[in-house]
C-alpha cells in the first residue's frame, strides 16, 4: 500500500528483456538515494507501478515487470535516462497524507492539455471510458503514483490542479500534451462500483 505522497524521483538505469521479447516482460534498474536501504522483496511504486524489489546493488535496484504490468502501464516505454516517480510502501505508523494507492494500475490516460496559472498548472487527462465511473469531482486519482484531487470532470476527460512543489518534487512537471500516464483510480470508488453491479 501506498500513499501516493511521491518520496523522490529516481533514473532508469537499465532495461533488460527477460525471457522471450513476444512476452514483453523485462528487468528495470532504477538509481535511487534509498536504495541501500531497501530489501529484497519490498515493494516500490515506481510511476504508480508496484513493484517488487529482486536486486540490490549500490544505489539501484532492479524489479522485474511481468507482461501483464507490460500491457497495463506506460513501463514497457521506459528507456534509460528516464526519470521516474518513486515512492516506498507506507509503515502502519505513517501519516496517511496523501490517499489509499495500491499500485495497481487501472490503464492509461493521455495528456490532451495543459494550462497554467500563477502559481499552480491546470492538466486535462484523456481516460478509457470504463475508468470514468470511478472518477468523481473532488475526489482522488494517482497519476503516474501521485495523489491528486480530481478538479473538473468530463465524459472521456478529468483535470487536476498542480501546485508547485508537485510539479517540482514529482515528474509530472515535465509532462507535455500527447504523453501518456499510469492512472489509478480511488479504492473505495471501485468496490462501490462492483456493488452496484451485483446487487
Amino acid at each position: 500500500m501506498f500513499t501516493g505522497l511521491v518520496e523522490c524521483k529516481g533514473e532508469v538505469v537499465s532495461v533488460s528483456p527477460s525471457g522471450e521479447t513476444q512476452n514483453k516482460q523485462m528487468i528495470i534498474g532504477i538509481k535511487s538515494p534509498f536504495a541501500s536501504q531497501l530489501e529484497l522483496g519490498d515493494s516500490v511504486a515506481t510511476d504508480g507501478v508496484c513493484l517488487t524489489v529482486t536486486e540490490i546493488e549500490k544505489d539501484t535496484f532492479y524489479a522485474y515487470a511481468m507482461p501483464e504490468t507490460m500491457r497495463l502501464t506506460t513501463l514497457g516505454q521506459r528507456t534509460v535516462g528516464d526519470t521516474v516517480n518513486l515512492e516506498r510502501a507506507v509503515r502502519p505508523t505513517d501519516r496517511l497524507g496523501g490517499h489509499i494507492v495500491s499500485g495497481h494500475v487501472d490503464g492509461i490516460g493521455t495528456v490532451k492539455k495543459i494550462s497554467h496559472g500563477e502559481q499552480w498548472v491546470e492538466m486535462t487527462i484523456e481516460t478509457p471510458k470504463n475508468l470514468m465511473r470511478q472518477i468523481a469531482l473532488k475526489g482522488s486519482i494517482a497519476i503516474d503514483g501521485v495523489s491528486l484531487t480530481v478538479t473538473q470532470v468530463g465524459e472521456t476527460w478529468f483535470s487536476v490542479g498542480l501546485i508547485p512543489a508537485t510539479l517540482q518534487t514529482t515528474t509530472l512537471g515535465t509532462l507535455t500534451e500527447g504523453n501518456h500516464v499510469n492512472l489509478e483510480t480511488d479504492t473505495i470508488a471501485k468496490y462501490v462500483q462492483r456493488l452496484m453491479q451485483t446487487k
